[in-house]
């Protein structure tokens, strides 16, 4: 009981669980908006999606489609986590303050809280329960092992 009450270092299973819950939990949540948006290529007819910066409606769809679907994809595995949740981020930078930059906030919040939790990630990491944790245990190995 007392390990729920007081703080928790950086390295605890708490945590470590919390950032594959937070990881996971985003990863598909956003993967229900990106697939629909890819699945807008394979329609016919012209795209429909906002163009962002001067781009055409089909490339801001590919850098939408690229963030929500490939980086979460990515995320979702704890893969290159820091790196995947930077175009996440971004997307979700536009779409709370620039696509909807007008709206209400309520119209604001979804990304806006999305974005709360790319940049958290980015700060924490994916975890120990993650490919990139893996990765760097099999590098940490490697460096053990050239050394001696």
């Amino acid at each position: 009981m007392k390990k729920f009450i007081t703080a928790s270092n950086n390295n605890s299973d708490l945590t470590n669980f919390a950032l594959l819950v937070a990881r996971v939990s985003v990863a598909a949540l956003m993967l229900s908006h990106g697939l629909p948006k890819l699945m807008q290529f394979f329609q016919p007819g012209p795209i429909e999606f906002v163009p962002f910066m001067g781009l055409s409606p089909a490339i801001s769809l590919g850098l939408a489609v690229f963030a929500e679907v490939v980086c979460s994809v990515f995320l979702l595995a704890g893969f290159v986590t820091r790196l995947s949740v930077i175009p996440l981020a971004i997307t979700m930078f536009i779409a709370a303050f620039s696509i909807h930059q007008a709206d209400p906030f309520a119209k604001k919040e979804l990304a806006v809280m999305y974005l709360v939790i790319y940049v958290m990630l980015f700060f924490a990491g994916s975890g120990k329960y993650s490919v990139d944790h893996l990765l760097q245990r099999k590098q940490n190995k490697q460096v053990v092992y050239s050394n001696n």
